[in-house]
């Protein structure tokens, strides 16, 4: 991990594996970014974690696969923890401030691959966040997967994408209401597509593999060409 101070400039996106931080707009953040594989993909796949009150981390287990199956598409991922969580610096902001630091780890993205498509996903209220930011960020692809609906967090603000739109929900979700969550999509003018995951969990115990082919299987078809 590089140290970094006030006056550190915002590093280049890395060639390889690598965790740096990264100047955010409440301090350092600490971001993770992983190269996809073979054949590279002009994509760069950005991936919230779950609620940082909550245990919620780059490193939680969901985020992890979802990043995954991305950089098995042939996408660069890229994972970073919210505001006072891990080695990030700052305070949780009950969403606004998060919002804030992915607008600026999608700033430095597209400053240092311009010309890149830019996707977003999040897991729980990292998707939250993630759907917050869509009609600002306008990326290419977003992936939901279960939508902290009906909890504590306002989507009758939520503007749904202009991109393709994919939404995971686990039908025995213990923390999200999978209902509320089906009637909210069903609501929309226009819809995402929603893969409903029949006996799974809200961390997908059990699951992830059937998660991480649901990613792939649904998101091929928005692929961008091969470089």
């Amino acid at each position: 991990m590089r140290a970094m101070t006030s006056t550190t400039p915002a590093p280049p996106f890395p060639q390889e594996a690598a965790t740096f931080l990264l100047p955010g707009p409440a301090g350092a953040l600490e971001v993770a970014v992983d190269p996809g594989e073979c054949p590279p993909r002009p994509a760069v796949a950005i991936v919230c974690h779950p609620l940082p009150t909550e245990g919620g981390t780059m490193h939680n287990k969901v985020v992890t696969i979802a990043a995954r199956a991305l950089r098995e598409l042939g996408l660069d991922t890229v994972r970073f923890n919210f505001r006072g969580t891990g080695k990030s610096e700052g305070r949780f902001d009950e969403g606004a401030g998060e919002v804030d630091d992915l607008r600026a780890v999608a700033a430095w993205v597209r400053a240092q691959r311009p010309g890149t498509a830019l996707w977003l996903a999040g897991f729980s209220f990292g998707a939250y966040v993630s759907l917050r930011a869509a009609a600002e960020l306008d990326p290419a692809a977003l992936i939901s997967i279960a939508p902290p609906v009906a909890r504590s967090w306002d989507f009758d603000q939520v503007r749904p994408p202009q991109c393709p739109w994919l939404v995971v929900q686990g039908e025995a979700d213990e923390i999200v209401d999978p209902q509320a969550v089906f009637a909210w999509v069903e609501s929309l003018s226009q819809p995402p597509l929603v893969v409903r995951m029949p006996d799974t969990s809200h961390f997908f115990h059990r699951k992830l593999m059937d998660l991480r082919g649901a990613i792939k299987h649904s998101v091929k078809p928005w692929l961008p060409a091969t470089a």
